[in-house]
């Protein structure tokens, strides 16, 4: 599952370690960077590689939001919905980039373009209302400054 590189990455990092399982987060991390998201068979290579249950990998993969459990779209929009954000407009804002987008909290785009997902604090309290698109912060939002943003992706 893993390629060569990657594999002898995980196993540097097991060594670091005094039980195989706790690196399971760099495992998920791992996998996710070379196929985009961590499927089922993926999960199960992780299961048989660290030999921990199923249900844990399953459970932390579901837990934190930071992994995906089915591929998402080339444009990540994570817009935060957290108490300061929600104060400040981030309904509307979820809103509105869904309807320029086309597509509902937690939906990809027919074209793969666009995934917007609804999160918990992403640390940017004092700038919000704000959302994260693939690895970049966007602070300060208004609909003209989202559609700015969305207009730089195409």
């Amino acid at each position: 599952m893993l390629s060569k590189e990657r594999k002898e990455k995980l196993d540097k990092i097991i060594i670091r370690y005094p039980q195989k399982r706790a690196a399971l987060l760099p495992a998920l991390h791992l996998i996710q960077e070379q196929e985009g998201y961590i499927s089922k068979d993926a999960m199960q290579y992780i299961v048989d590689y660290l030999e921990i249950p199923f249900g844990h990998v399953l459970g932390v993969v579901t837990f934190y939001s930071m992994f995906y459990d089915k591929p998402i779209g080339r444009h990540h929009i994570q817009v935060c919905t957290n108490v300061s954000c929600q104060l400040l407009g981030a309904e509307t804002l979820v809103g509105h980039i869904g309807g320029r987008c086309g597509i509902k909290p937690g939906e990809t785009s027919a074209d793969g373009r666009f995934t917007i997902s609804e999160v918990e604090c992403l640390g940017s309290c004092g700038t919000a209302p704000m959302m994260q698109i693939n690895d970049d912060y966007h602070e300060n939002l208004t609909a003209e400054k989202v559609n700015s943003i969305l207009d730089s992706l195409k």
